[in-house]
């Protein structure tokens, strides 16, 4: 059966976007030739559109009626060839650090930082730079993206008081701490230690504070912005604008890092907000009221990420305000919610998803656990205090406020950094470089105090290896990272590069489990992790959960479901879900999922991957989904055993002194953002 020529005479076919795409590209393939005119070959040319079009229609095509040819009937639908084509979802995660101090913050030079800016972005872009203590250091991958959050309460102090400020020297206390720097050692750690504490308590000098708009404190704002300008590298590197407000009141830490969307030309037009009175204030609902007036002022786009609560002894994720007294009342919650999309999860102060106290059935709640106490140590930690401190917990707190208050003040993504003070974005176990200058690697650093307050010390050994902040987005610029930060389209991982997908919805099938794009699917027919789920279309949500192990580190051993809901009293429940594992296993009769196994050598610091998985995929129902209560999910992802940064101190130091009980061995872990279900 041949071809039949379509024949058309409505005009609209003519002005379709797809007719007159062909029309140009036949213009351009044959021009005129006449001089000056922009005229076609029309013989020539009228032959090849005949040709076209007898191509282009199907066997069985019959001349319409004049007059009432359609666009698909004139234009067969066609394959798309390539699968990427009109492709427009987050197709690339991009890994940072959104918690990083050099020398311009005061407690970090005071612990030998000497490094700024300019020198933490060339390490994150990849390049070699010399260490505080002299050592080198390089990462193994560079990073994509990178917050230098230098501390907003004297900003600029220690580089000013290193380099011997006559006016600095001229105060008792400040001459004495010059001193003590200068000295080095032990003595400049209790400078350092002495400097935090001085803040906590309120007797800082104020003739001594880099306040705003003291030349000091302009010109370490300067070379912030400076700094992160000339990195900034549109999509190859992102140098992200910010600082971190260092809220300390009682030793209780609520920091937060804000972020701006925006470069430098409209950063400049603002200064760092501070705790210190009577221009700032350590209350976060201030912090937010001046991220309001600053975006209303300069158009500055701007967000929050709370610091992890572990040390905040009780009040990060609060059912009554530590500074009022009063309740949360609607207003509190939605004003936190509009500011503080994320929440930092984890870091070198340890881990903030889970404590065993509040998760007994989950034998990984207790990964690097920091409890003593408050940030300066000055109160000790209470077992009343720790629901309010932790991740999981807070999401689930904020089930109870939104059951109460119609807002959820705690529906917050999460992200992890490092929280270094050396200028160094270092979270690998093999490549750590410790909280401050002052702990770089050496023999003595697993017994060498990080700090110490009174007769209470935290010692190196305890120290996180911690962690990474990841972001899926469209491209590496600051617009597109930071939009995906506020719809929370994040998650964190404890330093390993684990690649994670997490989608939720009521689609889902055992065939997107076997897809090799599970983006695809998920975005498709479901929402991505940081979003909310909608009302139910089903029995029961499912969720399409994918992981890809970091080729620098562990196997996977399993992914879990942690979800969190409210039960029918308004009491907050959690369960915990192995959902796909690697191997053979089978759950035992309680339920638990055997333990992958342990290939470290911890001597040589080493492993094997020959158990575990390079990668894991599965779609999961909740068997227990009860559509008339609130709940979120979030995926953890967990990898094989391999050894913890101590193992590597130990075999590369002879003579390493190692702390009897000193954990080897750890499980690097993902964190994804949760997806919130409400009735």
């Amino acid at each position: 059966m041949g071809r039949t020529l379509i024949r058309t005479k409505d005009p609209v076919f003519y002005q379709t976007a797809d007719f007159q795409l062909r029309w140009a590209t036949l213009k351009a393939r044959y021009p005129s030739r006449s001089r000056g005119h922009n005229k076609v070959n029309k013989r020539p040319l009228l032959t090849l559109i005949t040709t076209f079009l007898l191509a282009s229609a199907p066997v069985h095509a019959q001349a319409p009626a004049p007059g009432k040819a359609s666009l698909d009937e004139a234009w067969p639908a066609q394959t798309r060839f390539s699968p990427y084509a009109g492709r427009n979802f987050p197709g690339q995660v991009y890994w940072g650090d959104t918690h990083l101090h050099t020398s311009m913050s005061f407690d970090a030079g005071a612990f030998g930082a000497r490094l700024d800016p300019h020198d933490a972005y060339r390490f994150a872009r990849g390049e070699e730079v010399t260490s505080s203590g002299g050592l080198k250091a390089r990462l193994s991958r560079p990073l994509d993206f990178l917050v230098v959050a230098d501390h907003s309460d004297n900003m600029g102090f220690f580089p000013t008081l290193l380099g011997g400020e006559p006016s600095y020297l001229a105060n008792a206390t400040g001459k004495r701490w010059y001193d003590m720097v200068q000295a080095g050692g032990e003595t400049a750690v209790n400078a350092a230690l002495e400097i935090i504490a001085s803040f906590s308590d309120g007797s800082f000098p104020p003739e001594l504070a880099s306040l705003p708009g003291s030349p000091v404190y302009s010109s370490a704002w300067k070379l912030a912005i400076d700094a992160a300008e000339q990195a900034n590298d549109p999509g190859q590197f992102t140098a992200f604008i910010g600082y971190e407000w260092t809220s300390n009141t009682n030793g209780a830490n609520l920091h937060r890092v804000v972020i701006y969307r925006d470069g430098g030309d409209v950063a400049s037009k603002s200064l760092p907000y501070t705790t210190l009175k009577p221009a700032g204030s350590d209350n976060p609902t201030d912090l937010w009221k001046e991220l309001q007036s600053v975006h209303d002022r300069t158009g500055a786009n701007l967000l929050a990420i709370a610091h992890n609560g572990n040390l905040s002894n009780g009040i990060m994720f609060p059912l009554v305000d530590s500074f009022t007294g009063r309740k949360i009342n609607k207003t509190y919650a939605q004003t936190r919610m509009k500011w503080e999309p994320l929440y930092e999860i984890t870091q070198i102060k340890g881990d903030g998803e889970a404590h065993p106290f509040l998760s007994p059935n989950d034998e990984f709640a207790d990964y690097e656990t920091w409890d003593m106490g408050n940030l300066t140590l000055t109160e000790v930690k209470t077992e009343d205090m720790l629901q309010y401190e932790y991740g999981r917990s807070g999401l689930k707190l904020g089930l109870q406020l939104e059951d109460k208050l119609g807002v959820n003040p705690y529906q917050v993504g999460f992200i992890g950094s490092t929280d270094s003070h050396t200028a160094l974005a270092t979270a690998a176990e093999e490549n750590f470089f410790g909280k401050h200058s002052g702990t770089e690697p050496g023999p003595e650093r697993m017994t060498h105090p990080v700090g110490c307050f009174g007769d209470m010390c935290i010692f190196g050994w305890q120290q996180a290896a911690s962690g990474l902040a990841a972001v899926w987005s469209t491209e590496n610029t600051r617009g597109a990272l930071f939009d995906a930060m506020k719809r929370r389209e994040t998650y964190a991982t404890t330093g390993s590069r684990i690649v994670v997908r997490f989608f939720g919805g009521w689609e889902f099938d055992a065939d997107d489990a076997r897809s090799r794009t599970p983006g695809e699917a998920g975005y498709s027919k479901g929402v991505p992790m940081g979003s909310l789920l909608g009302k139910a279309r089903g029995d029961a949500p499912n969720f399409l959960v994918a992981a890809r192990k970091d080729p620098f580190s562990g196997n996977l051993d399993r992914i879990q479901i942690v979800k969190g809901w409210l039960d029918r009293k308004g009491k907050p429940q959690e369960q915990v879900y192995d959902v796909v594992w690697a191997g053979e296993r089978q759950p035992g009769n309680d339920g638990k999922l055997p333990p992958v196994g342990n290939t470290v050598d911890v001597a040589n610091a080493t492993w094997t991957n020959t158990i575990g998985a390079p990668e894991l995929i599965t779609v999961w129902q909740d068997p227990d989904f009860d559509p008339e209560q609130r709940a979120f999910y979030y995926a953890r992802v967990l990898e094989i055993p391999t050894p913890r940064w101590t193992a590597y101190e130990a075999k590369r130091f002879t003579g390493a002194e190692v702390p009897e009980g000193t954990p080897m061995v750890q499980q690097e872990r993902a964190y994804t953002s949760a997806i919130w279900y409400s009735p």
